[in-house]
């Protein structure tokens, strides 16, 4: 009797190909639907009339309610099931999306005010960053309770990868869906129909978590960075999700890793304010109506994209820096790129400026992580991990109005003084680290 064919199965896993698909899926589609709205915002903005600067806190308050409410998700995907909390996420991804498209249509055509418009975007913006953060920490948790614990640091890297895709992919493919009669919100439209069908296809075909015998099985997930070009994975969340846990968290004032971690704020603050400020300075700078800009702001941001990504995926591996090394020549790169932008006066200028920064940016963030986590011993891998995830995050608090600020006084300025910060940071990382 001749064998049934079995579906193909992912390494050291007990999950189908096409069930990882699904789970990696709704990763890319969330940060693939949040960088292509980052590359059309300052448009729509423009095209509104409204501040830059409100234009940049509507937008970033859902990366503050990220940052607070991925630790909480985190937490109850072993109570509540893995499969609904993915659904979750990505049901808050999808409204999320549809909602503020429907708004910016609204305010494009002069139905509602500017402020209004901004003020509506912000509230719509808040279900995705409270519920939207729910997706990543369950699907790496439905990903670990079906994989052999000697292989889940490899499956889970790999789910993680969606971010870093999905941070090219969206910036690559928005101006396509910027459509005659929609406009410059088509990008979000789109994104939540793909969303949906994601949603629908994973409701469908993914297996319920649920083992009502003998409960759930042991595997966890842990909260991930806010999906932007200026997260780039960094393997924390995957340490945080594979460590045991600790009775006594590693705490932010631990001698072990305080200079670690303000090094990595400090560079993270940097690398936030820059990408806030990037889009609109590209509209200023090469003097370009904000109708036709989504084309030259996506272009800058995948080569940003392109370029972090570059750096964590095939120069750090290549060159096998230690984490002090990739602190400071990180951060020297990523000055080098910031004052390249501020001397750009044409296209190709602000793309290689954007990427070499990136690139620096790509450095740092590794370099940190890796330094915090060789500091303390191996029960306390995923204490720290939570450590390092909270502050890639905390940069989205104050960096991006603070460089909205400084950009009204000056384009320039915020990339001037945040090349200047970081070269004030590789002295200090020589001297201290």
């Amino acid at each position: 009797m001749r064998n049934l064919p079995t579906k193909p199965r992912v390494a050291g896993t007990a999950m189908s190909t096409p069930n990882f698909v699904l789970l990696f899926a709704a990763m890319l589609v969330a940060a693939a639907g949040n960088t292509a709205l980052q590359s059309v915002m300052p448009a729509i903005g423009r095209e509104i009339g409204i501040a830059d600067l409100w234009v940049a806190l509507a937008y970033t308050w859902s990366a503050v309610l990220w940052v607070a409410f991925a630790p909480y998700w985190a937490a109850k995907s072993d109570r509540h099931g893995r499969k609904p909390l993915i659904l979750l996420g990505l049901g808050g991804f999808i409204v999320s999306m549809a909602l503020c498209g429907a708004v910016l249509v609204a305010g494009l055509n002069g139905v509602i005010g500017g402020a209004a418009t901004f003020a509506i975007f912000a509230l719509f913006r808040a279900i995705y960053g409270s519920l939207g953060c729910a997706t990543p920490s369950a699907t790496q948790a439905y990903l670990a309770s079906r994989t052999r614990r000697s292989a889940r640091v490899t499956a889970l890297s790999a789910l993680a990868s969606s971010f870093g895709l999905g941070t090219i992919l969206g910036p690559a493919i928005a101006p396509l869906f910027v459509l005659p009669g929609i406009g410059l919100p088509g990008p979000l439209f789109a994104f939540a129909i793909i969303g949906a069908a994601t949603f629908v296809a994973i409701f469908v075909w993914l297996p319920d978590d649920a083992m009502p015998r003998h409960g759930r099985r042991a595997g966890r997930g842990a909260a991930m960075s806010y999906p932007s070009i200026a997260s780039p994975v960094t393997g924390a969340s995957v340490v945080a999700a594979t460590s045991p846990r600790t009775a006594a968290p590693v705490r932010w004032s631990d001698m072990r890793i305080r200079s670690w971690v303000i090094a990595g704020v400090v560079s993270g603050h940097a690398q936030a304010a820059s990408l806030t400020c990037i889009g609109f300075f590209v509209i200023d700078r090469l003097g370009i109506a904000p109708s036709g800009s989504e084309g030259p702001i996506s272009i800058v941001m995948m080569g940003g994209a392109a370029a972090g990504l570059a750096a964590q995926w095939g120069l750090i591996p290549k060159l096998d820096l230690g984490p002090r090394a990739l602190l400071l020549w990180g951060t020297l790169i990523a000055a080098v790129g910031l004052g390249l932008i501020v001397v750009a006066d044409d296209l190709y200028g602000l793309v290689l400026g954007f990427a070499v920064s990136s690139l620096g940016f790509g450095f740092t963030r590794p370099g940190f992580t890796a330094g915090s986590s060789l500091a303390v011993s191996l029960a306390e891998q995923g204490s720290v991990a939570g450590v390092i995830t909270a502050a890639n995050g905390i940069a989205f608090v104050a960096a991006p109005g603070v460089g909205m600020l400084l950009y009204g006084l000056d384009p320039r300025l915020p990339f001037a003084l945040a090349a200047v910060l970081l070269v004030m940071l590789a002295i200090w990382v020589r001297a201290r680290l």
